[in-house]
């Protein structure tokens, strides 16, 4: 018989990385997630324990296993993953589909939401193992919550490149021990077994009554971070992400689960923390320090997932523009965002100072993760009809499965929202205003800019006409007007009588793709002797550079240097209009404030400062 062959050391290494970063959140999560369905079953007999691990169990596999390994990453945009590549890829690429981009835009705004309860959870259930070394350490383990939050965070501008390389070993050792534990939890009580069919899941939810309806928002909590899998397809790829879930993940957590609930069916104490119960006495020390440092490698992936959605927002023109660093040469996903990081420092630790308990936070989690999840399958839906051209009655045959279980877990979540499942909603109203309000300011700029678009060869008649003075030198102004006068030229030939002998107009497109190539990146055209006018598209993944454009033109024939040249930037004052026909109020004041506090255009395309003349002007939308 022959053997099969060994993974190719590339896949293994990116295997090995994945562990670290795309399986943080559902790996930590039987930290706190079993205790929780056990509370809210009120009962210890056989026949709930193996019907809450038979839910465990296949809540993994029809929504981790078949709905994102094998569906949702078959969809991809351009290798990228994630709610907003998968909103950029139905609702821009093809046609305009305002309700496909409204979903997934609410879909993003609430990763957001749960984003900032996953540190608090998973950083406090790690530490609360302290209590069954010793339980006058009860104490200490809020405190100690805080502290590691606040130094997880004050971290970030430093970056994680060097740490990170140890985040997949650490992990692999994480996963290895729980389905250790989970080993000898079964051996205790190996009729745990029979939970693995789905018969007792399926009899527990039909004799349950309300209770099993309650307990499905605690067993949700097993697939909350399997997002993750998708989001964070593009830095691994499918394959690696595949391989270790199948080969690790999956089958330690299904170990863990059956563990504990083998020892709960043995008799063991169902107080505390159910998950430090698996592990002998002399060992619990050593495993409280690997569980925090392992909830610390799923906070970090989440603080990087959240800074990593937020450039691709911003540069989708969703999200006002903030300051992005990037840390390392090493990886495009090693940046850093400040203002994301300082607010998600406080909404984190206010959260774990207000809730105290991890069994407290579990009413808040699930409940944004599951919605976010119910609009996936929404969007997968459009994905099976438009890009895989299956059938109609298909693709809804296929949803409705994913959508009625999706369904029940957010309809049981729901009845969390009074215990504190209000909070991620809350955060999440508050950032899917922000992207509405930000887009809604840049469509009535770029409709006043365009009412009354001039032509260049209008223009240039006109200032040959009047006189106007062309001094030495080179101009580049960037403009949102493609096939018209730049205004911000307009503006200033209006002011200073003078214009420069050689014109670059730039315009920045985004693409609905990840990323451009380079060959297919700019349209060069010469619409009049030395006047270029230039169009620059790029991916939402990408980020674009105004000097290395320049120098890419430089190159082509555009007969300009670089670094003697002037950038003309227009800097708009937001006010309303007269005629009454603009924005409503409560759109236009706060995205003038937006507008006034969001990083300079300058800045954000690395505009050296001392080439730079920043034109202000009021625009009235």
């Amino acid at each position: 018989m022959s053997r099969k062959p060994p993974l190719h050391p590339a896949l293994s290494a990116l295997a090995i990385g994945a562990l670290g970063v795309v399986f943080g959140d559902i790996g930590t999560s039987p930290l706190y997630t079993f205790k929780t369905v056990l509370d809210l079953t009120g009962g210890n007999t056989a026949p709930t324990i193996l019907g809450a691990v038979s839910l465990l169990v296949w809540t993994l596999i029809i929504v981790a296993s078949v709905k994102y390994a094998a569906f949702a990453m078959r969809i991809d945009n351009d290798g990228e993953g994630g709610i907003l590549a998968l909103m950029a890829l139905l609702g821009v690429k093809r046609y305009r589909r305002p309700v496909l981009v409204m979903l997934g835009l609410f879909g993003a705004a609430l990763i957001y939401g749960d984003g900032a309860i996953t540190p608090a959870i998973s950083v406090l259930s790690a530490l609360e193992g302290l209590t069954i070394v010793e339980p006058s350490l009860q104490h200490y383990v809020l405190p100690l919550t805080v502290a590691v939050l606040l130094g997880l965070f004050l971290v970030q501008p430093l970056g994680t490149a060097r740490i990170g390389r140890a985040f997949g070993p650490v992990m692999t050792l994480w996963f290895v021990t729980i389905a250790l534990l989970g080993v000898v939890g079964v051996a205790r009580h190996p009729g745990i077994l029979w939970a693995l069919n789905p018969w007792y899941a399926l009899d527990y939810l039909a004799h349950g009554g309300r209770a099993a309806f309650l307990v499905l928002g605690g067993v949700f909590l097993c697939v909350t971070g399997a997002e993750a899998l998708y989001a964070d397809m593009g830095h691994f790829g499918a394959r690696p992400i595949r391989v270790a879930w199948s080969a690790l993940v999956f089958p330690s957590l299904v170990l863990n689960y059956a563990g504990q609930g083998a020892i709960v069916l043995a008799g063991a104490p169902t107080d505390g923390n159910i998950f430090y119960r698996l592990c002998p006495q002399p060992w619990l020390v050593p495993l409280v320090l690997l569980s925090t440092v392992a909830t610390i490698i799923a906070s970090q992936s989440i603080i990087t997932g959240a800074f990593s959605m937020t450039r691709q927002a911003i540069t989708l023109g969703w999200m006002p523009r903030l300051k992005v660093v990037q840390t390392s040469g090493e990886g495009y996903g090693q940046i850093y965002v400040g203002t994301v990081n300082w607010l998600m420092m406080l909404v984190t630790t206010a959260l774990a100072l207000g809730f105290r308990k991890s069994d407290n936070l579990a009413g808040a989690y699930g409940v944004a993760v599951s919605a976010t999840m119910l609009l996936t399958t929404v969007l997968l839906y459009s994905a099976m009809r438009d890009i895989w051209k299956w059938s109609p009655l298909a693709s809804a045959a296929v949803a409705a499965v994913f959508f009625s279980v999706d369904a029940a877990f957010f309809a049981s979540n729901m009845m969390k929202v009074l215990e504190g499942g209000w909070v991620p909603l809350m955060l999440a109203a508050l950032v899917y205003a922000t992207m509405y309000i930000w887009h809604r300011g840049l469509a009535a700029i770029r409709e006043r800019v365009h009412e009354h678009p001039l032509p260049v060869a209008d223009f240039l008649a006109a200032i040959a006409r009047d006189g106007v003075a062309r001094v030495p030198g080179t101009a580049v102004f960037l403009t949102r007007v493609k096939d018209a006068t730049p205004p911000v030229m307009l503006w200033y030939v209006r002011h200073s009588h003078a214009l420069h002998q050689k014109i670059i107009a730039v315009t920045l497109e985004t693409a609905s793709v990840p990323r451009i190539p380079a060959a297919e990146r700019i349209r060069l055209t010469e619409v009049a002797p030395s006047f270029w006018v230039v169009s620059a598209c790029y991916g939402f993944m990408e980020r674009p550079d105004m000097p290395r454009l320049l120098r890419e033109l430089a190159i082509r024939g555009c007969g300009v240097d670089p670094e003697r040249l002037t950038y003309f930037v227009g800097s708009e004052r937001i006010v309303p209009r007269e005629d009454g026909a603009g924005l409503p109020r409560w759109i236009e004041a706060p995205f003038g404030w937006l507008l006034r506090n969001s990083l300079h255009v300058p800045d954000y395309l690395n505009v050296p400062r001392e080439q730079l003349i920043d034109l202000g002007r009021q625009i009235s939308i």
